[in-house]
């Protein structure tokens, strides 16, 4: 079955660094782009980053470009986001995702989510 299966969450102080991993399974990775949503509580999921299919394009919300890095090894099924200088507004469930397009049709795909705490 489809599988997206998000680890590397913690607890981490502010002005510190976490890399999230999402690892893939029953689908063909390489034809997916991929991103990465984070809920706050009581706040909508927002999208925090996404990569083409090829790794070639990235693109990130403002609140996070310059601190936050995506990125994916096709060869392993999984996607990376490099989180750098978090901020305690960074807490929040991170969710990897998987889309793929087809003529007017959209597949998406989502994993469980992890938590992200950033305090002192």
């Amino acid at each position: 079955q489809v599988q997206l299966v998000e680890s590397g969450g913690g607890l981490v102080q502010p002005g510190g660094s976490l890399r999230l991993s999402c690892a893939a399974s029953g689908f063909t990775f390489s034809n997916y782009a991929m991103s990465w949503y984070r809920q706050a509580p009581g706040k909508e999921r927002d999208l925090v980053a996404t990569i083409t299919t090829t790794g070639a394009s990235t693109h990130y919300a403002d609140s996070v470009k310059g601190r936050f890095t995506i990125s994916r090894r096709n060869a392993a099924n999984t996607v990376y986001l490099q989180m750098n200088s978090l901020e305690p507004e960074d807490t929040a469930v991170y969710y990897c995702k998987a889309t793929v397009y087809a003529g007017f049709s959209r597949s998406e795909y989502w994993g469980q989510g992890t938590q992200v705490t950033v305090s002192s």
